[in-house]
């Protein structure tokens, strides 16, 4: 059996990881092919997906360092007399929470630079600065430039919610990734990766040659681990491993290509040997959920979101559309790809098990107004699933919508249907990582929500009254024969009809019938 090396955690340094003795999936196919096919790039991928050392990767073959190559796809295909001035800027560590602290933070990444090749910069403002710097490294080298900028766009997002803010940086970072297109004739390759795409009318307007590779299928790969990375890179780790319930946990991302693993999420559960929710821990989304509550966004449809090709790119600092944020995000990803009268429309889904528990956990938090809460009311409503206890099922709900701010419904473009009911239901669940099927079709209709568990099936119909309950929901259940695809299944399958009451904004009616198989 091959030996374990060390999990490289939160290591971005391809220098570290290749000296170390760290496990290495090998991304340098890629990488030279990109080379050989053009010059401008952009990426993006979702926080910790490893861009950082894909960038890494880039500036240590640039610069000539082919003893971390021994061994790779690269170290013998690759032109190793040819050494390049490499000039990377990054943004992902320490954020410039100012217009004036990412000036600062610029000055300090063009003065490393400028030192370096001993160059002497009459200029004050930036743009110029680094305009100068590029054309004088090649000069002085003899080599054309290379410039490569990781997560390009973390200044304007870690601000999104100050308009004015973002838009200052928007405008100062527009300015200097301007000057890779003016300086065309100095630069070897550019190579930019980020979490968000913003539209060409925005950041990109100065920068306009880019090729996204962020959807192209050969290119699907080049961050993440594959399934064959985990049988061959890490089959020291695999021994007593459920496969399939990594699969379901951390799989699933996909770029119109190959599926890819989380490679934050594999590496910490190599490392702990237990499930959880690591990515998702790590960057709790607060901005994405309170933009899908104020849209008042149907949560139990997102893991079937349709968009079309520019409205996944239409994203700015004043234009935010919810599909485009949460599949830029990694909250969505691509199932499939319909093409229709010459356009493209992507059909999305939830990469896996992690996110689309944990986002309906944070869901449902955010619709109580309490996180705490909502942990115990998650934990009651199991226990009482398992033990079939409709009573306490009834209680629970109406302490649940009891429980929402009382003007959280008025303030919700959804507040006066059964949508914003529907939501908060399926969320509660869905945050519990149940199998939910929403809207499934049997031979009369759609029965508004199916939940499987543990050997049992609750068909949930939800109708909103006035004010007194009024039987509609459970009528419905039996009129409809919804029961019916599921009893061969032989499971129990229950009828639960749940009414609202437009003027009390609560559960005022909750009914139960056992079909009669």
């Amino acid at each position: 059996m091959t030996a374990k090396k060390k999990l490289p955690i939160g290591v971005q340094s391809f220098r570290k990881i290749r000296q170390a003795d760290y496990y290495y999936v090998d991304k340098t196919v890629f990488v030279l092919s990109l080379i050989e096919e053009g010059s401008y790039y952009f990426l993006s991928r979702p926080r910790r997906f490893g861009k950082s050392l894909l960038i890494d990767t880039f500036k240590e073959l640039f610069s000539g360092s082919r003893e971390l190559f021994a061994g790779l796809y690269a170290e013998a295909r690759w032109d190793w007399s040819a050494v390049y001035p490499v000039l990377a800027f990054s943004f992902a560590g320490g954020v410039p929470g100012s217009v004036e602290a990412l000036q600062q933070s610029l000055i300090a990444q063009l003065s490393q630079y400028e030192q370096q090749y001993s160059l002497q910069v009459p200029f004050s403002e930036i743009n110029i600065r680094f305009k100068a710097l590029v054309r004088q490294a090649h000069e002085q080298t003899g080599r054309r430039v290379v410039v490569l900028v990781d997560e390009y766009d973390k200044p304007i997002l870690d601000r999104i919610e100050d308009r004015e803010e973002a838009l200052r940086l928007r405008e100062v970072l527009r300015d200097f990734y301007s000057v890779i297109k003016d300086s065309d004739a100095h630069v070897r390759f550019a190579f930019l990766t980020g979490v968000s795409k913003f539209s060409k009318a925005g950041i990109f307007s100065g920068l306009n040659n880019l090729r996204d590779l962020t959807v192209e299928a050969p290119y699907s790969a080049i961050c993440g681990y594959t399934e064959k990375d985990l049988e061959t890179v890490f089959s020291p780790e695999l021994e007593g491993v459920d496969r399939e319930a990594v699969r379901q946990w951390y799989d699933g991302y996909r770029w119109l290509g190959e599926n890819v693993y989380n490679p934050f999420d594999i590496l910490l559960f190599f490392a702990k040997r237990t499930f959880g929710n690591y990515w998702f821990e790590s960057g709790t989304p607060t901005f994405l959920v309170k933009l899908l509550l104020e849209r008042g966004t149907f949560t139990p449809k997102l893991g079937e979101t349709i968009a079309s090709e520019m409205l996944l790119s239409t994203f700015d600092v004043d234009t935010m559309p919810v599909e485009a944020l949460l599949f830029q995000t990694g909250y969505l990803t691509v199932d499939r790809v319909e093409e229709i009268a010459g356009s493209r429309f992507f059909h999305l889904r939830y990469p896996n098990r992690e996110v689309y528990q944990s986002l309906n956990v944070i869901l449902t938090g955010a619709f109580l107004g309490d996180a705490g809460r909502e942990s115990q009311l998650r934990l009651g409503l199991v226990r009482l699933l398992q033990a079939a206890d409709f009573r306490g099922l009834e209680r629970h709900f109406q302490a649940l919508f009891a429980a929402i701010p009382h003007d959280w419904h008025r303030r919700n473009a959804i507040g006066e249907y059964e949508g914003y009911y529907a939501s908060v239901f399926y969320s509660h669940f869905a945050a519990l990582g149940l199998d939910i099927r929403v809207e499934d079709t049997t031979s009369q209709d759609r029965v508004d929500m199916a939940v499987l568990f543990e050997g049992r099936v609750f068909l949930f119909e939800f109708k909103v009254v006035e004010a007194e309950p009024e039987g509609k929901a459970l009528a419905q259940l039996l009129a409809k024969s919804y029961a019916d695809k599921y009893l061969d299944r032989g499971d129990p399958v229950y009828l639960i009809g749940v009414e609202f009451s437009r003027r009390d904004c609560g559960v005022c009616g909750f009914e139960v019938q056992e079909a009669a198989p």
